[in-house]
């Protein structure tokens, strides 16, 4: 009876080991508040109440992870001609790691892979999404992205 035990006990280890190596990857939502004041750097002429919103999950994978969202914005000084998100800090502006659309249009949904260096910046703290506009073509209104698990 002893020797079941110790086998029961070896083989459960084993199982949590395995399953531990193979990585439980999990998934992440993400969102954005977007408005014109949060620009880098301040866009011109812009109408009173630009907003956005971004929103959406992403779930790991080996490579990174695959994301979907959602964008929505009013308000704008003309058509939304591409949005992204951004690596960069508040008040900074820092470089595209995502395109998400180009043209857009609000409630525009998507999926794109993201890298594992994506997900590292989007869980440091560290990225923005904007939207673009002919007039504003640096970005019109922007947001910080957050991400909960």
């Amino acid at each position: 009876m002893k020797r079941l035990a110790v086998l029961l006990s070896a083989m459960a280890a084993l199982a949590l080991a395995a399953y531990a190596a193979a990585g439980v990857l999990e998934t992440y939502k993400v969102s954005a508040t977007l408005k014109a004041g949060s620009e880098t750097p301040k866009p011109v002429g812009t109408m009173a109440g630009a907003t956005g919103a971004f929103s959406g999950s992403y779930k790991e994978n080996a490579k990174g992870g695959v994301l979907t969202w959602k964008l929505t914005f009013s308000n704008l000084t003309g058509p939304a001609t591409a949005a992204h998100i951004h690596k960069g800090k508040a008040g900074v502006a820092g470089p595209v790691i995502v395109p998400l659309c180009g043209p857009c249009k609000s409630g525009q949904t998507g999926t794109v892979k993201i890298s594992k260096a994506v997900i590292a910046a989007l869980e440091g703290h560290n990225t923005y999404v904007n939207v673009h506009t002919a007039k504003n073509q640096g970005g019109e209104i922007r947001g910080a992205v957050k991400v909960s698990g």
